[in-house]
């Protein structure tokens, strides 16, 4: 559809929330509940999106800054009429409307698709429900026409009745939407200007009104309140782990898994039980996944291992590589194949080659290690003076006994061995034997101090 603006209502202060932030923006899958709606709505294309907001002051607009989103100020807020009547003067009259809300954060963009395929006229979201309350009723005539949309507040037993319930969510002709807007009236219940009473206007005018109903019950679930954020952030969970599901992953348990962004995985992966998975994230084939990890903005390659409560933070894992338990790996850390990193092992901003392990009780920060390296548990490249940071570079086939200090700039000539407990403050040369270590004594005549006795009363 040419000619599409996006109006998201985001100005609502959410006091069951009972929470200084703005209701929009509480996270649901990581992201906050009106990103979700402005990513979908950009799927679109449209020409001019507008958000409007209200309570919170400039959080939402701060949260959002773009330099292709336009935002309004809804002050005082006088209901949904009025909050789009606060995005028209950005809007030129050709084209199209969409309207959605920033707290209905999971609205599919086949869904809105669907709804730019009914044809010209005045085309409205809704759902059958089981249970409607709170909802705003689609009433019809004989015929199945839509005549109406009566709020629950304003609604007789007999329209409560009905099942059919209004999203909020729908689509105009911007030039007639400007017209309708100017006509809202406040003569209801909550003496609000209702976006719903255009439909009514529709109707009167002999403007088609169509309805789209979402694949899915959950795409127009409206967030009031924190437990409906826990349930709906659950749903969403259950949505990641059947689509994983379906892909061939193994799932050890579909309700202890978090994906927080996107996950993508190769064939036969598995993943244990209370991972989490942030921003972008690529699982090669045979990847293994152990309980509790957290892994975040990282790719991890085929037939790697990862052992239980391991964190990986915008790192790249190459093939068959050992990682953890318990292991650390931080922004710009790069594993060539088959590297063995273990147990309360960390690495931040280095490079690791091919077959060299660090399986003990190490840093390794600034680093660049070359292949068939290994590193004593206990080791640290010692890379910050309190000011600057500097780089440690280890060649191939360089065995460093355990706690050896690593004192950067420096440089681990290949084939070198260092001796344990030394501390290496100058390049070595290669395939050499370096220690550094102070001269062991022994104090004859020395005794361990003994506990003071205690003094009586």
């Amino acid at each position: 559809m040419n000619n599409l603006n996006v109006v998201i209502l985001a100005a609502g202060k959410g006091t069951r929330m009972y929470s200084d932030k703005p209701k929009v923006l509480h996270a649901l899958a990581g992201k906050t509940m009106v990103r979700h709606v402005v990513d979908c709505a950009k799927l679109l294309h449209p020409g001019k999106t507008i958000v409007v907001y209200g309570h919170g002051g400039e959080a939402v607009p701060q949260a959002l800054s773009s330099s292709d989103i336009s935002f309004v100020l809804q002050e005082p807020q006088l209901g949904t009429g009025h909050a789009v009547q606060q995005a028209m003067p950005l809007l030129a009259d050709e084209g199209y409307t969409l309207v959605l809300y920033g707290d209905v954060p999971l609205i599919q963009y086949a869904t809105l698709h669907q709804m730019q395929q009914t044809g010209s006229g005045l085309t409205l979201l809704t759902v059958n429900m089981d249970n409607p309350a709170g909802y705003g009723r689609i009433v019809r005539n004989e015929s199945g026409d839509v005549i109406s949309i009566v709020e629950e507040k304003d609604a007789t037993p007999e329209i409560r009745e009905i099942r059919e319930v209004n999203t909020g969510i729908l689509l105009a002709p911007t030039k007639l939407l400007r017209t309708w807007l100017t006509g809202l009236q406040t003569n209801n219940a909550q003496g609000e200007y209702y976006l719903t009473d255009i439909v009514g206007m529709a109707v009167d005018a002999g403007v088609a009104v169509h309805t789209v109903q979402p694949a899915f019950e959950w795409e127009i679930q409206g967030i009031n309140s924190k437990s409906q954020l826990a349930v709906l952030e659950r749903t969403w969970q259950r949505v990641q782990a059947n689509r994983l599901l379906a892909f061939g992953v193994t799932l050890m348990d579909t309700e202890r898994l978090d994906v927080r962004g996107e996950l993508a995985c190769g064939r036969d992966v598995e993943i244990d039980v209370g991972c989490i998975f942030e921003g972008k994230v690529t699982l090669g084939n045979k990847v293994q996944i152990g309980a509790y990890c957290i892994i975040r903005n990282a790719t991890i390659a085929e037939g790697t291992q990862i052992a239980p409560y391991s964190h990986i933070d915008e790192s790249v894992v190459g093939a068959d590589c050992r990682i953890g338990p318990y292991a650390r790996l931080r922004p710009g850390a790069k594993l060539h194949n088959e590297v063995h990193v273990g147990n309360f092992v960390e690495i931040k901003n280095s490079e690791i080659g091919f077959n060299s392990k660090a399986n003990h009780l190490s840093y390794i920060g600034d680093a660049s290690i070359g292949a068939r390296v290994n590193v004593g548990a206990g080791t640290i490249t010692c890379n910050y003076d309190g000011a600057n940071k500097y780089r440690t570079i280890i060649e191939d086939d360089v065995f460093i006994g355990s706690d050896t200090q690593l004192v950067a700039p420096v440089t681990i000539a290949k084939g070198s061995t260092i001796g344990a407990g030394s501390t290496i403050t100058r390049n070595t040369p290669p395939d050499e034997l370096t220690l550094s270590r102070s001269k062991q004594l022994t104090i004859s005549g020395w005794s361990r101090p003994v506990k003071n006795k205690p003094v009586s009363s």
